[in-house]
């Protein structure tokens, strides 16, 4: 197996760039993207054409990899969640000191994924937050998401129309409530209508399933406090 290591960097006195035994190419002053502070890049910003590009080819080779939607659609949702488990922590050390206060429910993990997680990677807000109204399915609530940035670009055949590419976006949601220690599952799904003159045909729900110790976690605080 071929193993590529770095040099100490060495070039040209004067030059922008060094190079390495290896190829690679450092800056003048040695320092990389991985010097930089992770608060100092706050407002960086992909275009949406850059973003367009890498996910239509992600989508591409997942989709070279499966068999059926399912498995698309798994192989998304597994891309996402590394993503989710550290963005948590990079939304977190963004904030001032006071501020960096990780949710202690659900709620307010819910609110942080509505508010902070979609301004941060779509530059808006989610539309909706819900709580499921069935009884017996006290542990699932949806965000709901009327225009995806994900599926903007994306053009579904018909025998795929099942397909929705959001289960990207549902990793992501996974990753940091997994991260947050509120381990669910998170699935997308495909609720606007086709029919011509509907508002939003692309709208999508994204419906947390909570495990069941994070409620009998938060059903053992509350009757504490009480």
């Amino acid at each position: 197996m071929a193993h590529l290591s770095a040099g100490k960097p060495g070039g040209v006195a004067g030059g922008k760039e060094l190079a390495t035994g290896s190829g690679l190419r450092y800056p003048a002053n040695g320092k990389t993207i991985y010097h930089r502070p992770l608060n100092r890049s706050k407002t960086s910003e992909l275009s949406q054409a850059s973003f367009a590009y890498l996910f239509s080819e992600m989508v591409s080779y997942a989709l070279s990899k499966v068999t059926d939607i399912q498995d698309l659609e798994k192989r998304l949702n597994m891309q996402g969640h590394p993503i989710g488990l550290k963005l948590l922590d990079l939304l977190l050390i963004r904030e001032l000191p006071r501020n960096q206060l990780r949710p202690l429910n659900i709620i307010s993990l819910l609110v942080l994924i509505k508010e902070k997680v979609w301004q941060h990677l779509f530059g808006r807000q989610a539309d909706r937050l819900e709580k499921s109204s069935n009884a017996d399915t006290p542990d699932e609530y949806m965000i709901v998401d009327n225009e995806p940035l994900v599926n903007a670009y994306i053009s579904v055949p018909k025998e795929m129309s099942q397909l929705n590419c959001a289960a990207y976006v549902a990793g992501i949601i996974e990753g940091v409530c997994d991260g947050g220690g509120f381990p669910a599952r998170v699935t997308a799904h495909t609720v606007g209508g086709k029919e011509e003159g509907e508002m939003w045909p692309g709208k999508t729900v994204f419906l947390v399933k909570f495990q069941p110790e994070v409620l009998e976690r938060g059903a053992l605080i509350g009757s504490e406090k009480a």
